[in-house]
């Protein structure tokens, strides 16, 4: 669509209110839910679903203007149509509110990347992939300014071809952008954000990066986060920003918590227990907390860490299962949809460092550390273990938790060493071998 130019003397902008969303990831994967039953996995699993839900309704109660979806709809091709069904759905009810919709697409849902397509409502138009364009919303005097992804790795700038402000016009840039290298994404469409600030335009509504930020105010820079939090290190609340605008100039920008499932890290310190028994009724409690102070009657999805120097350290190694089940154990005891255990991760230390004891168990802990000192036998490693590296799935090679996993997929043999050495050892005292 042309933009048309306006003398501004003869424009009165008018206040609206826009909703600036992205990063929806639609039907994506959660991870941690393999072999995992009941009401909590089944509202994790639709967790997405239920949030683009509740974003909906919320554009509906509030009467906002328009939307904005700034890339990232899906998480890459359906697995069949319900996918585009269930947005089409959504759309149709903004579509009966007279609420506009404004569709870029960015690395995972880029055109390379979905090969299903389904005819949209016609409130929804999309930015092109060939070149950016603009869409105009006259009766607000708003011009919206993007271009969609056309393939998933976008290397270059796509700011200085975005088209000029329109005059008399309040100017949205959309773009999905890595905006130079921000930590934990990759840098697609890169660019500066002196690029933006320069561009002539009102707001920038970018996503990509799953943490809310305004990077910069007049002009505002923004990335609205991901609407729903996925794993754990998308923690704390998520949703989409409600953005207002009066005498043509951001008045307010407001989070939306949309969220249905929110994700916690909860460290429990178990220093001071004398049995297993006391380091349960720790992680019992810090869930009861949580759910108390954090929830906000949300299912809180939990990954416990116990943590501190214990004698107990070796016993809860060898009993980190039965600990796991303690933990979720508990989290049924609030209700069955109140708190989910994750994952419960032995983050203790011993007291005593097995080198310096006198028996096998210190001669077998100094072998361990001369091995990873050992180039020959690190190198050997580095060779048997690269194979079954390669075979690994793409998203675990490239987004794991588990550090022993990580240190061999990086080839840190030493450290790979280390992680196994210290396990080992732990077992074996916890077990008075």
């Amino acid at each position: 669509m042309i933009a048309t130019r306006f003398d501004s003397e003869d424009i009165v902008l008018q206040p609206f209110r826009f909703i600036h969303t992205g990063d929806i990831h639609l039907d994506s994967p959660l991870k941690g839910l393999s072999g995992q039953q009941g009401a909590a996995a089944e509202r994790i699993r639709t967790a997405t679903r239920v949030a683009l839900d509740n974003l909906v309704a919320q554009a509906i109660e509030e009467e906002v203007d328009f939307v904005v979806i700034a890339g990232d709809l899906y998480d890459g091709d359906w697995r069949d149509y319900q996918t585009g069904l269930f947005f089409v759905k959504q759309m149709g009810r903004l579509a009966r509110a007279k609420i506009p919709v404004f569709l870029l697409h960015g690395n995972h849902d880029a055109e390379s990347q979905i090969t299903r397509k389904l005819t949209l409502p016609t409130n929804v138009s999309v930015f092109s992939a060939r070149k950016a364009e603009t869409f105009r919303l006259p009766h607000l005097n708003v011009a919206l300014h993007g271009q969609s992804f056309r393939q998933r790795d976008i290397t270059d700038n796509l700011v200085p071809a975005y088209p000029s402000p329109v005059t008399g016009c309040f100017n949205i840039g959309v773009l999905h952008t890595g905006l130079g290298g921000m930590p934990g994404h990759a840098n697609y469409a890169p660019c500066a954000i002196e690029d933006l600030i320069n561009k002539g335009y009102d707001y920038w509504a970018l996503a990509h990066v799953h943490q809310a930020a305004v990077l910069h105010e007049r002009p505002h820079v923004v990335f609205c986060g991901n609407l729903q939090g996925r794993h754990i290190r998308e923690s704390g609340a998520k949703g989409a920003s409600l953005v207002t605008v009066e005498d043509g100039q951001v008045a307010e920008i407001s989070p939306l918590h949309v969220d249905c499932v929110r994700w916690i890290h909860l460290p429990v310190p178990v220093e001071r227990c004398s049995a297993a028994a006391d380091a349960v009724e720790r992680v019992r409690q810090a869930i009861e907390v949580a759910v108390e102070r954090d929830a906000q009657g949300r299912l809180l999805a939990c990954r416990i860490e116990l943590t501190g120097q214990t004698g107990l350290h070796g016993e809860l190694l060898a009993s980190a299962d039965h600990l796991l089940a303690e933990a979720r154990a508990a989290a049924l005891g609030l209700g069955e949809e109140v708190a989910w255990i994750e994952r419960l991760v032995v983050a203790t230390a011993s007291p005593e460092t097995a080198a310096s004891r006198k028996d096998a168990l210190g001669d077998l802990q100094r072998i361990i550390e001369s091995a990873g000192s050992d180039a020959e036998l690190q190198a050997r490693l580095a060779t048997d273990l690269g194979d079954l590296v390669r075979k690994l799935p793409h998203d675990i090679r490239t987004d794991t938790d588990d550090a022993a996993l990580k240190a061999a997929i990086d080839g840190n043999i030493a450290s790979l060493i280390a992680h196994g050495g210290a396990y080992l050892s732990a077992r074996l005292a916890a077990e008075k071998v």
